[in-house]
């Protein structure tokens, strides 16, 4: 436990000092976990349905809205795991609708914890209509011509959990497909890396503290942290607050109505000058599903991760 501590400890520390990040995100990234690793399939011991909507910068013109939707669940006793993860992200005239197969192999280490090793595959069905832009030139030929592509990707994680901790590594699109054709990095879809973990400490008998960590990378942008800790109040109630490293800061709030069914809300602001004076902050709505089987009615309730 104190090598736990003092990992979090550091691991805060570091993301302090971290910047802005690109690519699709989500305040409620610790519900957003097959997307980002696909080693976290089958881990929940139920088949999960978790679906997210995200606002990004309300009323600023052509912000980001996206969805997600995945579903998970564990094979031959748990040893293996499988998932389905649906991902649109629009961005202006770009629009990318993703959909991803993602397979896990787990290992026991004890009786408390598991390794888990997963594979990611994905098809990217992206389209950018920059013919819909409106222009001081509308006669620009550079604008007038839209296109789309389906692009094929693959991805892989480990993830490393106990009942009370996680900690995870991934990499969901290794290979860099060109978007338009041509040979600037801006058009090629980079590689990301995502490093997560969280823990659960008990405060009092009513009262839990839930402290969650997601680093995000890729090269030519500077890296990006976010760190969120939530209170967890009498296993149903959960209310928090977030910190994303030189972009924005936010409260999360949620209710479990059963140990099944799970929701959350949260909004962020940004503290940036580019951004934060030109938009009304983001929102997300998160709903979490575990069906559970008669057959394994024995399992722990809450599941934390």
């Amino acid at each position: 436990m104190k090598k736990i501590i003092l990992a979090i400890i550091a691991f805060i520390t570091l993301a302090t000092s971290l910047k802005a990040q690109q690519d699709a995100m989500f305040t409620h990234y610790m519900y957003n976990t097959l997307w980002l690793n696909p080693a976290y399939a089958g881990t929940r011991d139920a088949l999960t349905v978790t679906g997210i909507h995200r606002s990004q910068w309300v009323g600023f013109d052509g912000a980001p809205i996206d969805q997600t939707l995945t579903i998970h669940s564990p094979l031959f006793k748990g040893k293996m795991g499988i998932g389905l993860s649906l991902l649109n992200d629009k961005i202006g005239p770009t629009k990318s609708t993703l959909v991803a197969l993602d397979l896990s192999y787990q290992v026991r280490l004890n009786e408390k914890s598991k390794l888990s090793f997963g594979l990611k595959g994905i098809v990217n069905m992206y389209s950018n209509s920059l013919s819909s832009l409106k222009l001081d030139n509308q006669n620009d030929g550079s604008f007038s011509q839209n296109f789309s592509k389906v692009l094929p990707n693959a991805g892989a994680g480990i993830y490393y959990y106990r009942e009370r901790f996680y900690v995870g590594f991934s990499t969901p699109k290794l290979f860099e497909n060109i978007l338009n054709g041509g040979a600037s990095s801006k058009s090629v879809e980079q590689r990301h890396y995502f490093f997560i973990m969280g823990t659960v400490f008990n405060l009092s008998k009513d009262l839990k503290l839930k402290p969650t960590c997601f680093v995000k990378a890729t090269q030519g942008a500077p890296l990006q942290g976010d760190v969120t800790a939530n209170f967890i109040i009498k296993d149903k109630f959960t209310a928090g607050a977030m910190y994303r490293t030189g972009d924005a800061m936010g409260i999360l709030l949620g209710y479990n109505f059963t140990d099944q069914f799970t929701v959350g809300y949260s909004f962020d602001w940004s503290m940036a000058n580019t951004t934060g004076k030109y938009n009304n902050g983001s929102h997300e709505i998160m709903l979490r599903y575990d069906l559970i089987s008669k057959s394994k009615a024995k399992i722990k309730s809450p599941r934390f991760f």
